[in-house]
């Protein structure tokens, strides 16, 4: 069985990469098994698979041939474009037959669970294999903290919209900062201030003087693989930003929505530093699996959990995906995929990084090294103009994202930057890539 799967998967992956293009004819059943080293029936069985998921298509007396198919996403899209601008997770990785195989698990575990509402605080048997699964990121915590929500974005907007224990209601965030989030927090008119943070970090002194203030209730950060910047905090100062929340009852959001891609083991949370007394943890799932999946996790302090449970109240996420995903973590292919996708995306970081070092100038642009997740971000001069820099990248067929959506409206400090993402971007293209961006700005600075 395990022979066939890996066949299918190899021949799958094979169809994705354009190794067998639409309209090529595959290799005859006898051929396959011979490259492959198994039985005519495994291959024969492995093509009347791909034949039902519409992959290839037989012609009698011929052979299997690749179909072509109209409309698929990678038709759509302009293949002389560098896609320096999606955020997607690359579409190429993600592993369908076996979180397929999950879900025809799931559908047969709980079959008669999935015909009721569930219960809001997400499916329990599943909140408590996130126990142990988030003990690998030294998230340790008990199933009774843990709460399955929707996606990471509704954890978010949860915590923004309830009431703290300390009584304050102003929200402080690094600036820049994850777009959609600044963009809710103004819509709903919540009080939100800016804190600068840059390649080289945050200034402590500063932090502590809005902690100290009394005004602030959270403090909103993506401590590891910061979106748009892709830093990290050092280690101290993570510990001394859990220190300075305990100090100050100030509460700290802390989006980890990219644990899974680090490579640095030894980069552990601020969650970590405090133990989850002042830490609201926020696990997503989308970078790693696929972002239609709909599955996030918040894990609360005790103080949090009646007041985020009573604006939670309905149990709004699929338990088809939660149980689904818990047979996928349960038998070690999330682990298997995770470090998959997390080589796969580092050797493109490296890609970029040997690129840059290629053709950057001193002067022209600061950017940091960085080993992993699928952020970084080119620092401009500020005598450059973005918007026709924009326009230049853009004829040269380069997607790019300006740096002055991540900042909240009223914040004037701005740094100017272009965020780079190469969750989607071709190995072959980085290079060429990173060439039109330096000559580009050369021109406009």
């Amino acid at each position: 069985m395990k022979k066939y799967f890996s066949i299918l998967s190899d021949m799958e992956e094979k169809i994705r990469q354009g190794v067998y293009h639409p309209g090529q004819k595959l290799p005859s059943v006898r051929s396959a098994a011979e490259m492959y080293g198994c039985s005519i029936s495994t291959i024969t069985r492995a093509y009347a698979e791909l034949e039902k998921r519409h992959a290839i298509y037989s012609v009698p007396q011929s052979g299997f041939y690749v179909v072509v198919k109209p409309g698929d996403w990678r038709d759509n899209r302009d293949s002389e474009m560098i896609y320096f601008a999606t955020v997607l997770p690359d579409l190429d990785a993600f592993p369908y037959l076996d979180f397929q195989h999950c879900l025809n698990k799931a559908i047969d575990i709980y079959k008669y669970d999935l015909f009721t509402y569930g219960d809001p605080l997400g499916l329990e048997s599943f909140r408590h294999t996130l126990v142990s699964h988030l003990a690998n990121d030294q998230v340790f915590t008990k199933a009774e903290r843990i709460i399955v929500t929707s996606g990471a974005q509704q954890a978010l907007e949860i915590v923004a919209k309830m009431p703290f224990p300390n009584g304050r209601d102003a929200v402080l965030v690094e600036q820049p900062s994850y777009d959609r989030y600044l963009r809710f927090l103004e819509t709903e008119r919540t009080p939100v201030y800016g804190i600068a943070r840059t390649a080289a970090g945050i200034d402590l002194r500063e932090l502590e003087r809005w902690f100290k203030s009394g005004k602030i209730k959270f403090f909103y950060t993506m401590s590891r693989y910061h979106n748009p910047l892709g830093t990290s905090y050092s280690a101290e100062e993570r510990r001394s930003i859990a220190k300075l929340a305990a100090k100050y009852d100030v509460f700290i959001l802390e989006d980890d929505y990219m644990a899974d891609l680090g490579s640095d083991r030894q980069n552990d949370p601020i969650y970590a530093s405090d133990g989850g007394e002042h830490v609201i943890y926020v696990k997503s799932f989308s970078k790693i699996i696929f972002p239609g999946l709909r599955v996030g996790a918040v894990v609360l302090p005790e103080r949090l959990l009646k007041t985020f449970y009573a604006y939670k109240i309905y149990p709004d996420t699929s338990l088809l995906s939660q149980a689904a995903l818990e047979v996928y973590i349960k038998n070690g292919m999330y682990e298997r995929h995770k470090h998959k996708i997390g080589s796969m995306y580092a050797s493109r970081m490296q890609a970029l990084n040997e690129s840059v070092a290629r053709y950057n100038e001193p002067g022209l642009m600061e950017v940091p090294d960085i080993p992993s997740g699928i952020y970084t971000h080119f620092k401009l001069k500020p005598t450059v103009n973005v918007d026709r820099l924009l326009k230049r990248l853009a004829d040269r067929n380069i997607s790019v994202v300006p740096g002055k959506g991540f900042y909240l409206s009223h914040y004037l400090e701005r740094e100017k930057f272009l965020r780079i993402s190469i969750s989607q971007t071709r190995p072959e293209q980085i290079d060429q890539g990173v060439k039109v961006i330096v000559e580009e700005v050369r021109k406009g600075s």
